[in-house]
């Protein structure tokens, strides 16, 4: 009896075995081909898809549409075996990371298809505009004609731009749905979770700078004189007697363009342009307390606020009475950075009988082009030189033609993304008067604009009075430190400058080329509206405080001497509607700026450590 009830036992563990064991089967057999395999097609299917789009870059440098329109099509055809296969384990979307995956795929169709409604814009027009392998037309044509055609062509290449945003504003929507955190921080030793948030930011950065720039784009006919002439106010800015709005105001220029064709009507310094204004306004308080040896409003210290459209309407103030005088339809501020940056694409160029050059110059560790600008405006000499600081007008002309006198596939590309990057580090800066494209501008961050923000926000200008050129051997490094403590917010800013160099020879009587002097700085710290100053160390005026543009403003007065070094620390706490739960901050980079780092810590974590050249915004 024993026996035969342990024999039943026996025979049930057995059955339940097999059942488990058959069970087991299934489900393996079940993920075989259900995930596994889907898994191994879908993984062989995107590596030829990357390694297909891999080779795109190269092929854009080859300059021909041709092949990029076949590329394209073969990596549409590509995508759409990818995208059947991946189509197998959509059922599984009710898992999170399943759901990530399509949405990744449904981005990338939208992606495709904006790629292809691109090159289908521009293939009409691409000899025309030397974008295609082989047609000598553009090539040829001499280097007004080649802008002109690119002028009066761009506005058909527009067409598509509406259609070709929104399919990048459906992939942004499908990629915004995929949430990092889902995933661990690293398998093994590869990191996953940093990798997925680099992508996404990189993406979400891409796409939005591509939408918002859309409104810009539909403008630029426009601004190149399609169909009406644009008079073009261009303003130079020595960003290394830096200013408000970047950098002293030392030459000018007035351009007019029609159809894209282009004519330098005037181009002088900012000492001719004084010189023609016979009524000024009152000297205003702060270069009468900050400025030395200055008893007249001059044209050329007109960019006293940080924000460009506030500055133009003192500019403009003066400008108004001048007997040279012209109307014009925008101000474009241009700062020498940008000129180095195109000697670079370029080249050696002449200008006035003068060879300029992005090579470094021992003389002062700084381009030669920068060295002979000044050289060439700053130091005495014992006869007159003709066309004193007119000369960079000149140079940024012969700069221009060069880069529409050389074939596109040469250096459109380089010059065009250094454009973008000065636009974005602020060494460019636009106003317009057509509200249209102002508010284009703006949209983008080009217009030198003080940000409105809900949240913190903090801008430093540094203005540098009587202190020669000293900002071009002046490093400065900024920390930014946030704590929240018992309901409130303070707030501490240091700033560290350092001058390394010796002082130049600022003898006059002996022809010296005054470069580096005690730097001489007023410096404001633009916060939110209502913040309450604590302290401030390193100034050695006593601290205002006042409103302007709708914040609170820190400002003192500090030196750094040759060799030396100085600092200034501030702080303050941030008005009550600024809590820990909605915290985010806006640091804004002062235009012209270029030898600066930025640390932002925010509650003992550091947010942003590295080189402060475009605006940072913490959340």
């Amino acid at each position: 009896m024993i026996k035969t009830k342990r024999n039943k036992k026996l025979k049930f563990l057995f059955i339940g075995l097999g059942v488990i064991g058959a069970l087991l089967l299934a489900v393996a057999v079940f993920a075989y081909f259900s995930l596994y395999l889907p898994y191994t097609r879908i993984r062989a299917k995107g590596e030829v898809l990357v390694a297909t789009a891999q080779t795109m870059r190269e092929d854009f440098k080859k300059n021909d549409i041709d092949i990029l329109k076949e590329k394209m099509k073969t990596i549409d055809s590509q995508f759409q075996d990818f995208e059947k296969e991946a189509r197998s384990v959509y059922w599984l979307s009710f898992v999170p990371q399943i759901a990530d995956f399509k949405s990744a795929v449904e981005a990338g169709d939208y992606l495709i298809e904006a790629g292809k409604q691109s090159i289908d814009a521009i293939y009409p027009y691409a000899d025309l505009i030397g974008f295609k392998q082989g047609q000598a037309s553009f090539v040829e044509k001499s280097a007004e004609d080649r802008l002109q055609t690119a002028v009066l062509t761009l506005d058909k290449m527009l067409t598509k731009v509406d259609s070709i945003s929104a399919n990048v504003e459906k992939a942004q929507e499908k990629i915004a749905t995929i949430d990092p955190q889902r995933y661990p921080e690293r398998i093994g030793t590869t990191e996953v979770r940093s990798r997925l948030v680099q992508v996404k930011d990189g993406f979400n950065g891409a796409a939005s700078f591509f939408v918002q720039a859309k409104p810009l784009v539909k403008q630029l006919p426009k601004m190149l004189g399609k169909d009406k002439e644009m008079t073009y106010l261009i303003l130079f800015q020595n960003e290394h007697e830096r200013r408000a709005t970047g950098g002293f105001l030392t030459a000018y220029a007035v351009m007019k363009i029609k159809d894209g064709k282009i004519e330098l009507e005037n181009s002088t310094n900012i000492y001719d342009l004084d010189d023609t204004i016979s009524k000024r306004p009152p000297l205003p308080d702060k270069i009468r307390k900050y400025h030395l040896n200055v008893n007249q409003f001059w044209i050329r210290d007109s960019n006293l606020s940080p924000d460009l459209v506030e500055s133009i309407k003192l500019f403009e103030s003066l400008y108004a009475n001048s007997s040279s005088k012209k109307s014009y339809d925008a101000i474009v501020t241009i700062d020498t950075h940008v000129l180095v940056d195109l000697l670079r694409i370029f080249g050696d160029t002449e200008a006035g009988g003068i060879t300029f050059s992005a090579r470094e110059d021992k003389r002062c560790d700084c381009p030669q082009a920068i060295y002979e600008i000044f050289d060439n405006v700053g130091r005495p000499v014992g006869y007159i030189r003709e066309n004193r600081k007119g000369i960079l007008g000149d140079l940024m002309y012969a700069l221009f033609f060069k880069a529409i006198g050389f074939s596109p596939s040469k250096y459109w590309g380089p010059m065009a993304e250094k454009m973008f990057q000065n636009l974005d580090e602020k060494h460019i800066l636009l106003n317009f008067k057509d509200e249209e494209i102002q508010k284009a501008v703006e949209q983008m961050n080009y217009g030198g604009r003080i940000a409105m923000t809900e949240g913190d926000y903090l801008h430093i200008s540094n203005v540098n009075f009587s202190g020669a050129k000293s900002n071009l051997f002046v490093s400065e490094d900024i920390v930014s430190e946030t704590t929240f403590e018992n309901g409130s917010i303070q707030r501490e800013v240091r700033i560290v400058f350092r001058n390394p160099y010796e002082h130049s020879d600022c003898n006059l009587e002996r022809g010296g080329l005054c470069l580096n002097a005690t730097l001489r700085n007023w410096i404001r710290f633009y916060v939110p509206e209502g913040a309450k100053l604590i302290e401030m160390k390193g100034s050695k005026t006593e601290v205002l405080t006042y409103e302007e543009l709708g914040k609170t403003v820190f400002e003192g007065f500090m030196e750094v001497k040759p060799k030396g070094r100085a600092e200034v620390i501030l702080t303050y706490t941030l008005p009550p509607r600024i809590t820990k739960e909605n915290y985010a901050l806006m640091v804004q980079k002062q235009p012209g700026v270029s030898k600066q780092t930025l640390k932002i810590d925010v509650d003992g974590k550091t947010k942003y450590n590295g080189p402060f050249d475009v605006d940072q915004t913490i959340k």
